[in-house]
């Protein structure tokens, strides 16, 4: 099974070390000196080194020498070969494929399933198919995703009013004058 732990961002410096966003909550594991993994082209590349830098993960690959080559990995997915049985150590993650194809329940019923799980810088969002209906996206926070049940296949939504439904949303137009 693939996983996906990260993405190439730019250079840094002229030797080929480039800064790397993890998708990861084991970054150092994952991207430990020797780890191979491969980029969403296809190539296979091994971790000679990696350190922190102002917070930063940075990364040297083997046979990356120079900005030039480096440049050209930028933008790339980083995944590694996993275990489709192994978990996160922590209870309250999860791998992607673990929840891709999960039923989304909201009050009872089953509103759709997770086609995908999208990582952004500040919180992952939570792609979910919807028969007829427009794809929702769902902040992956404990305030709206209360329980996830990996062995049922299924997650319970609690998402705020306008969220799945635009009628449900709360409008305010500028000649509202009410006061707070």
């Amino acid at each position: 099974m693939q996983l996906v732990v990260g993405r190439i961002g730019r250079a840094h410096g002229v030797r080929g070390d480039l800064f790397v966003e993890p998708f990861t909550d084991e970054p150092d594991n994952r991207f430990a000196d020797g780890a191979v993994l491969e980029t969403s082209d296809g190539q296979q590349v091994t971790v000679a080194t990696s350190k922190w830098h102002s917070g930063r993960l940075v990364i040297h690959f083997v046979g990356v020498e120079d900005r030039t080559v480096a440049e050209g990995l930028r933008g790339l997915e980083l995944t590694l070969d996993v275990d489709p049985d192994e978990l996160p150590e922590d209870p309250d993650e999860y791998y992607d494929h673990q929840l891709v194809g999960m039923d989304v329940v909201c009050d009872g019923q089953v509103i759709g399933v997770i086609s995908e799980i999208i990582h952004l810088p500040a919180q992952d969002l939570i792609a979910v198919k919807r028969d007829g209906l427009d794809e929702a996206l769902i902040p992956f926070v404990s305030e709206f995703v209360p329980d996830v049940d990996v062995a049922n296949k299924r997650m319970t939504i609690t998402p705020p009013p306008g969220l799945l439904n635009e009628a449900d949303a709360i409008v305010i137009r500028e000649d509202d004058n009410a006061e707070v």
